[in-house]
């Protein structure tokens, strides 16, 4: 599933791509993926028709587009799901096999003036959603200074590339729970965007472990994973996300390649890289965590008794 770094690079190239355009046409070629919006795909073409896009916001994996335009103020949310893609293409391209729903924009010199989502597993969907004040009075999310959310999406957690994101509130946030340290982390109303590859990274970083219970967490084991998250996170959007396979691209189609870069996620039995620069000898495990698998060091990372 994509997690913050790969939605944010989406952001990004809507940001540059679709903004300060307008939605001429719309087309749902699967009311599946629209099933969100609850007054269903005629109604959801007609309002979506001639707004303009004020700005591309994410908070986690939350992705929407201000809309001006309506009578209400409301945003296009667009969720990824499993396998979304968002392709800003020519209208002359040809139809992928997964088309969706199909956005004609306004016409802009160099620029491609459909705005096409895509979704082989249709977990994902596009939806309006009314806006609503943020509880904190800061910026909804990445991309926008107006402190509005939608209202789907007012009840995920900020997240830690978001600049009202800090230490200590995901010290209080972690402290609030009774549960284990991975689990409380990929709870999106603890703190958004995490997901299990990421999780796995920024633990290992830090040097804790996903079974560490969150009421023996210390502050400055929370600045440690703070940070972590930070850097991994920053790390992975820099080489554009982790694509794993063809369905994790940008707006342009283009694969991410921050797999090559992963230091626990996948790395079963081989060495752990920290522990290999300081002479020692350890190899990464993995284990069952919540149907799928958590990796660690068996060395530096150690369980928890």
């Amino acid at each position: 599933m994509p997690e913050l770094p790969e939605v944010e690079v989406v952001r990004r190239g809507l940001d540059d791509w679709v903004v300060g355009r307008t939605v001429e046409s719309v087309q749902v070629v699967d009311p599946r993926s629209v099933r969100r919006h609850v007054e269903g795909p005629a109604d959801f073409a007609a309002s979506l028709t001639y707004t303009r896009i004020g700005a591309a916001v994410r908070r986690g994996k939350f992705l929407w587009l201000l809309l001006d335009g309506l009578p209400t103020p409301s945003a296009l949310v667009a969720h990824l799901g499993m396998s979304g893609q968002l392709l800003v293409e020519e209208p002359a391209a040809p139809d992928e096999k997964h088309l969706k729903v199909r956005l004609g924009l306004s016409p802009v010199a160099t620029k491609p003036n459909q705005l096409r989502f895509i979704d082989q597993r249709i977990f994902g969907g596009m939806f309006l959603s009314q806006l609503v004040p943020t509880d904190d009075q800061f910026p909804g999310g990445m991309g926008s200074e107006l402190p509005w959310v939608p209202q789907a999406a007012a009840h995920i957690a900020r997240d830690v590339l978001d600049p009202a994101s800090t230490p200590e509130a995901l010290y209080q946030a972690l402290r609030r729970k009774n549960t284990q340290l991975k689990r409380a982390i990929l709870d999106q109303q603890v703190i958004s965007g995490v997901g299990n590859i990421y999780a796995d990274e920024a633990l290992w970083a830090a040097k804790l472990h996903g079974l560490r219970s969150t009421a023996t967490i210390r502050r400055p084991d929370v600045a440690r994973l703070h940070a972590a998250l930070v850097e991994v996170m920053g790390r992975a959007l820099d080489a554009g996300g982790t694509s794993f396979d063809s369905l994790y691209v940008n707006v342009n189609g283009a694969s991410g390649y921050f797999d090559r870069s992963l230091n626990a996620y996948g790395r079963e039995g081989k060495d752990c890289r920290r522990c290999a620069e300081e002479g020692l000898v350890s190899v990464i495990r993995r284990d069952p965590f919540m149907g799928r698998s958590s990796y660690s060091c068996a060395r530096c990372q150690r369980k928890p008794r």
